[in-house]
């Protein structure tokens, strides 16, 4: 067993900071004039980071579960995969790599330096993936950062820890749970939540089924 960090020695992504400051200020605006809720607010980001916003990358999977041939043009061309599946993704075309996680290997990913994402598969970045806990921790200690985000995994199982940048992002293929023969795509789909898409945690069948 061994675990590896794919490093990339990047600058901020000076359009996203930019965009994000913005975004903070006029939120900060808003709230201060007695406009908005800030709980209306965090209400509705939780939603898109959580439901709305993987339903791209979800629907990916769920595709790539089924259907093989499909599976191998998504590894081979992202953007491609989705256009075949008309997900509405955006003018946003930074090269993603779809990592493929299996009973001997784990892939998680991270952005040490910032926080590149790619937010037309995923949606929202989470708050914890920009938190500086999170972005040291998980390269320096992946196992215990997974363990306490609820995800133990076993010895044998080797740990890769992927640097997101302005010029590759990433996004994980998890493995397809038992217990799934004959279910439809679109009930597969409602298994891939956005912690699977990063990798800090797996697909699972609840026990209602």
């Amino acid at each position: 067993m061994s675990d590896h960090h794919d490093g990339h020695d990047h600058d901020h992504d000076p359009i996203a900071r930019r965009n994000a400051l913005r975004a903070e200020a006029l939120e900060s605006l808003l709230i201060e004039r007695g406009i908005v809720d800030p709980a209306l607010i965090d209400a509705v980001v939780a939603r898109f980071e959580q439901d709305i916003g993987p339903l791209n990358g979800s629907k990916l999977v769920a595709r790539a579960w089924i259907d093989p041939e499909f599976r191998t043009r998504l590894i081979a061309d992202p953007w491609a995969a989705a256009e075949e599946l008309a997900l509405a993704t955006g003018p946003e075309r930074t090269p993603i790599v779809v990592l493929e996680n299996t009973a001997a290997t784990h892939n998680v990913v991270v952005c040490t330096l910032c926080s590149c994402y790619p937010s037309s598969l995923l949606g929202l970045p989470p708050t914890w993936y920009k938190s500086p806990p999170y972005r040291s921790r998980v390269v320096r200690e992946p196992r215990a950062v997974l363990r306490e985000m609820g995800l133990d995994l076993p010895a044998d199982t080797e740990v890769r820890v992927w640097d997101s940048s302005a010029e590759v992002r990433y996004m994980i293929l998890p493995a397809r749970p038992a217990g799934t023969d004959g279910w439809s795509e679109d009930r597969l789909a409602t298994l891939v939540t956005r912690d699977a898409l990063i990798g800090v945690a797996r697909p699972e069948v609840s026990a209602r089924g």
